[in-house]
């Protein structure tokens, strides 16, 4: 593809996913209230869903979403359970003794933290509108290749990368600060309060 609608859209991303929505919300409140632990399988599932909504793009099914709306749908009550059952986590996790007593936390599978921020993806308007309404105005999509659409996805991987991976960097480093348990059980309420609005934002919208 052109240089030039690789940069546009590359721009046009980083200003998108800078912006917090729910996925953003989810993250950070859950490096928050556990560190880095299971961060990039819920990061890989976020980008996985933009990778997959601009195939639908690319691929003009704009319908899509009105043609099989229950099934959208209902990803978007899945995703939106999941956030919710965090929060619950999160507002519930031990404080007593600091930081300490938050870890070892307990692993979770790659692959359910994966799809749960697919879901989280999947069911976010604002991806929808992006990818749907927004990139046909950056890139003529019915001239877009396979090869095309490879380098695009491999564009939207490597931003959504540096965005998410900053923001997780962020909290991290704010949850360093924090290591009397009266700080991290105030963590514990801020990061499921976030979590929880996260799956309202999920499921109302």
């Amino acid at each position: 593809m052109d240089v030039s609608a690789l940069l546009v859209f590359a721009a046009a991303l980083f200003v998108a996913a800078v912006i917090p929505g729910p996925g953003i919300a989810a993250i950070v409140a859950r490096v928050l209230a556990r560190g880095r632990e299971g961060a990039f399988a819920f990061c890989f599932g976020i980008a996985l869903g933009d990778v997959i909504w601009l195939g639908f793009a690319v691929a003009g099914l704009a319908v899509l979403a009105k043609t099989f709306g229950t099934v959208f749908l209902v990803l978007k009550y899945a995703g939106a359970l999941y956030l919710a059952y965090l929060a619950y986590k999160m507002w519930t996790a031990p404080a007593d003794g600091g930081l300490a007593a938050l870890g070892p936390v307990r692993k979770e599978s790659p692959f359910a933290l994966a799809m749960g921020g697919l879901a989280v993806t999947m069911g976010n308007p604002k991806v929808m509108v992006f990818y749907l309404a927004l990139l046909p105005n950056i890139i003529a999509l019915e001239t877009v290749t396979v090869l095309g659409y490879a380098e695009l996805s491999l564009i939207t991987f490597a931003v959504l990368a540096v965005v998410l991976g900053g923001y997780c960097l962020l909290a991290e480093r704010a949850r360093k600060m924090l290591a009397s348990p009266r700080a991290v059980r105030l963590l514990n309420r801020v990061a499921g309060s976030v979590m929880a609005g996260a799956a309202v934002a999920v499921a109302t919208r």
